[in-house]
């Protein structure tokens, strides 16, 4: 069973910076897809980035140019780099793994963590 911890979260000022972190447990090397999700008050939770069993990055366009995915070399912590922060980047962040094989932000992602909860103020 996938377990992820996120953590990193914190109230920053507009263009300011956040480096968030999930810790997997062993057994996250099973996924095949892992990624980083975000709800805003009262909006739709979304996609905002992605890494493929290849190694192949994928964005929103919302963050594209601005954060960025990646994992440590054991390939089991996933972070997410974000700079330039903006308001509309507010929102509670969660680390998902999914184990379904094909393009990344199409598959249904079964494991979650608790989220953490980043506020951009300007």
């Amino acid at each position: 069973q996938v377990q992820l911890v996120e953590s990193g979260g914190g109230s920053v000022q507009v263009g300011g910076s956040l480096r968030l972190s999930c810790a997997a447990s062993p057994d996250f090397r099973t996924r095949s897809c892992v990624g980083w999700f975000r709800q805003a008050p009262g909006k739709e939770g979304e996609g905002v980035a992605y890494i493929g069993s290849n190694g192949i990055t994928s964005y929103a366009d919302s963050v594209k140019g601005r954060f960025s995915i990646f994992q440590d070399n054991a390939g089991i912590n996933l972070y997410l780099q974000m700079n330039s922060l903006k308001p509309h980047d507010t929102g509670m962040y969660y680390c998902a793994a999914s184990t379904h094989v094909g393009n990344c932000p199409a598959l249904p992602f079964g494991y979650w963590g608790q989220g953490t909860k980043v506020t951009v103020s300007s």
